[in-house]
């Protein structure tokens, strides 16, 4: 059995990948601290700040979130998000796993312009996330008016 094989993993990855629903985040947890599988443990449609709300000191989680950007009032675009986090008080076995997980992880979660690994919310800073995005989305049409 695979770390995605939860068929409910697609579906919300899809939902987020969708402009047209609401939902614009999911985070996946492990089903328990055992278990290398993966569920969609929560989401929702606050975006990033919500997402922060539902991470732990003692889990591991992967979070990929749709964030609308523009460099302009013209260029309205969708970026997505992988975020990795690591909880500080997560067990050594569990910290060893991800780097071969998250690659099974990223087979399913396929499309994302940055990956953010985080171990604090406070690395997770939305406004901080949007400036990742622009510099890692080339051409910037609005430098004079932004801030990196």
């Amino acid at each position: 059995m695979g770390i995605c094989d939860d068929p409910e993993i697609l579906k919300a990855y899809d939902e987020v990948c969708d402009d047209k629903n609401e939902v614009n985040w999911i985070l996946l947890t492990f089903a328990d601290n055992k278990s290398n599988a993966l569920k969609v443990g929560h989401k929702g449609n606050g975006g990033i700040n919500e997402l922060k709300q539902h991470l732990k000191e003692d889990e591991a989680a992967f979070g990929y979130v749709r964030v609308p950007m523009s460099n302009d009032e013209l260029s309205q675009r969708t970026k997505f998000v992988l975020i990795s986090w690591i909880g500080q008080q997560l067990s050594y076995m569990r910290r060893a796993r991800l780097s071969v997980q998250k690659s099974d992880v990223t087979k399913v979660l396929r499309y994302f312009s940055i990956e953010v690994p985080a171990s604090e919310p406070a690395e997770l800073d939305a406004d901080d996330i949007l400036v990742q995005l622009k510099k890692a989305g080339g051409a910037n049409y609005d430098r004079q008016a932004s801030n990196y």
